[in-house]
């Protein structure tokens, strides 16, 4: 059984309905165990669990959110100092154009190293019945993909 975990930050509740339908549309696969976490949940341990985790941030002010940022200073030493090296994949809920916050992401868990499956979905605005429908197909394309 394939175990994948979910770590989201949420503050106005876009990412977290984004992050919801993600794991609706995972929760049909009864051959994967899941983990779904806030980031101020999610620990080194749900790391190791997995054998693959996504990411679901907000974009705020251009850049990654500051709790999904949280979640990666409590977990950086262990995770590299342990080689993790599993797959990941992104969504983002963005105001902006949510590039930087994909940034970040990718430049700070290369050093974990995790290696990314898919490119990063980004939702701009708030999540449309067209938003859902795409993160639902992600979802699906991501556990293809690993």
């Amino acid at each position: 059984m394939k175990k994948v975990l979910i770590v989201y930050h949420s503050q106005s509740g876009n990412t977290a309905r984004l992050a919801r339908v993600f794991l609706k549309a995972l929760a049909k696969d009864k051959t994967l165990s899941l983990r779904f976490l806030k980031a101020d949940a999610a620990t080194f341990d749900d790391m190791v669990w997995c054998d693959l985790i996504v990411f679901g941030a907000a974009e705020y002010l251009g850049t990654l959110s500051g709790m999904m940022k949280d979640f990666f200073d409590r977990t950086f030493h262990s995770a590299k100092s342990n080689q993790q090296h599993k797959p990941y994949g992104v969504f983002i809920s963005a105001g902006n154009n949510g590039s930087r916050a994909v940034a970040e992401i990718d430049r700070i868990v290369k050093h974990y190293p995790f290696y990314k499956i898919s490119e990063p979905l980004i939702i701009n605005g708030n999540a449309s019945n067209n938003g859902l429908l795409t993160i639902e197909n992600y979802a699906v394309k991501l556990i293809a993909s690993s």
